[in-house]
């Protein structure tokens, strides 16, 4: 269901089939005139006799400001991913919005026939490389090739959502068994006070999950990092591990007094993880923590109550 619902969204925004609907609207002479004035002149040459619409391959400004979300089409033929594509160093990212969102920022909309060049330049070297004959065909399915890689990681993206919310949703059960005062509550944080100068808050961070604060006297103490991995495969757990390694670290490095990690611990070589993660202090199994049963949930029970010092 989550690749087929996520083939549909960019269908009907960022593929062909979306880039022709909203070439369609514009007057040839438009997209002609502006193809002729971004796109290098063998570009247009190399597309000679193989009955592709220029605009397929090389973008136009008012085909992207009419149709902003198509920018995903250039970037998939290109076979890059948004990750390598929008970024600071390719002076990109102010662009990742139209995509996204549908939107053209003003700060976009002032460099958008710079964008189209900087594009068709790169597509005309990339024509080149290609081999001859095929060109309609690979101009339709190379875009696929790279979505399926995107498609993997937003779907792996959403497992860490997910896992994420389910062991705030646990950590939030333990504080209310845990204390007669009431908290205070937001979509992301809940702070517990224990004196007019004093309270301590489990919050989710970017970088890791999840982490404890106390805050004494207006000087905050980084009482925990936690890094939840939902992921069941048995084939990633080792990558899982050394991923929670890296975010632990940096965390260390902030300050942060412990370092746990939830992850699912089952056939798990336990000597072998803590080889990966020697900073992890606390091994949680994450499939205990979020039935909010077991022997991890029972540890998470006690050094959350601990830590927050309820």
């Amino acid at each position: 269901m989550f690749v087929q619902a996520f083939l549909s969204d960019y269908r009907q925004r960022s593929l062909l089939a979306a880039l022709r609907d909203a070439a369609a609207a514009i007057e040839p002479s438009v997209l002609e005139q502006e193809l002729r004035r971004t796109v290098p002149p063998k570009g247009l040459q190399l597309l000679q006799g193989e009955c592709i619409r220029a605009e397929e391959v090389f973008a136009t400004p008012t085909l992207l400001k009419s149709a902003p979300g198509v920018l995903g089409h250039y970037r998939l033929l290109l076979g890059m991913s948004q990750k390598q594509f929008y970024t600071t160093k390719t002076g990109l990212s102010r662009f990742k919005a139209m995509e996204d969102r549908q939107v053209v920022t003003a700060a976009a909309g002032e460099l958008i026939e710079d964008l189209c060049q900087e594009l068709n330049e790169a597509m005309t070297d990339f024509l080149v490389a290609l081999p001859s004959g095929g060109l309609r065909v690979d101009i339709e399915q190379l875009p696929l090739l790279t979505l399926g890689a995107q498609a993997d990681g937003a779907w792996r993206g959403q497992i860490g959502r997910d896992a994420t919310a389910a062991v705030f949703q646990a950590m939030i059960s333990i504080i209310a068994d845990h204390t007669d005062s009431e908290p205070r509550w937001t979509q992301s944080s809940v702070t517990v006070e224990k004196s007019p100068d004093r309270n301590v808050t489990v919050a989710l961070a970017p970088d890791p999950d999840m982490v404890i604060r106390e805050t004494i006297n207006g000087q905050s103490v980084y009482t925990a990092a936690i890094e939840i991995k939902g992921g069941t495969d048995y084939a990633n757990l080792h990558n899982r591990a050394g991923e929670a390694e890296k975010s632990h670290r940096k965390a260390r490095a902030q300050g942060a007094q412990n370092c746990w990690t939830i992850i699912s611990l089952e056939r798990a070589d336990m000597s072998r993880l803590r080889q990966e993660s020697p900073t992890t202090q606390e091994w949680l199994d994450f499939e205990q923590v979020v039935e909010m049963d077991g022997p991890s949930w029972e540890r998470l029970v006690a050094i959350t109550v601990t830590a927050l010092g309820i």
